[in-house]
């Protein structure tokens, strides 16, 4: 590919009467430059009102996941192998509550572990990390920003369910058809 590109050049003068320098010249011989504006849709998580909270009825989100920047290398993982993501939460068309706070957590598929991710600011944001390949987003109206709290005591706002995550049970599905996979978390 070069030799044939290299002969292109040498003989291109020749063929559009221009001296060698002058082609050189004109060529655009500098690295492509890779720019990426927003990540991959694979990697966001849409968040889902439960339409359960006043004022939230008409409210979306999304948690961005990547991978951790704190990692040398191009994954991070948690001491059981699990991936370790870097969390970026917005809320779109809604306010920021005047009393109770909003508060982000992460949870199992199965709701057997929760971890706090943490309240939400001004402008509806939140950031923190997930160290499980699968998990469920979880935004609840809570009454007092309490950076100890080991579980949810508020109702659930907004919810969204990682991609892996969307591996689901057979909830929905063949002899379980009856019950509805929504209810559980998996769709809008």
């Amino acid at each position: 590919m070069v030799l044939h590109a290299a002969l292109v050049i040498s003989s291109l003068p020749a063929l559009v009467g221009i001296d060698a320098p002058r082609v050189l010249d004109l060529i655009d011989v500098s690295p492509p430059v890779c720019a990426v504006d927003e990540g991959p849709a694979y990697y966001a998580i849409d968040l889902f009102t439960t339409k359960n909270v006043p004022g939230t009825g008409l409210a979306s989100g999304r948690a961005d996941v990547t991978v951790s920047a704190a990692s040398p290398f191009s994954v991070a993982v948690g001491p059981d192998g699990s991936y370790v993501y870097d969390l970026e939460i917005s809320l779109e068309r809604m306010r920021a509550p005047r009393e109770g706070v909003l508060v982000a957590w992460v949870t199992t598929s199965d709701l057997s572990e929760v971890r706090r991710v943490g309240a939400l600011d001004g402008e509806l944001r939140a950031r923190g990390t997930v160290a499980w390949n699968q998990f469920l987003v979880v935004l609840t109206w809570e009454a007092e920003d309490d950076p100890s709290a080991e579980a949810w005591a508020g109702p659930v706002a907004l919810r969204g369910m990682s991609r892996s995550g969307m591996m689901h049970t057979m909830v929905g599905h063949g002899a379980l058809q009856q019950e509805n996979c929504a209810a559980w978390g998996y769709g809008s």
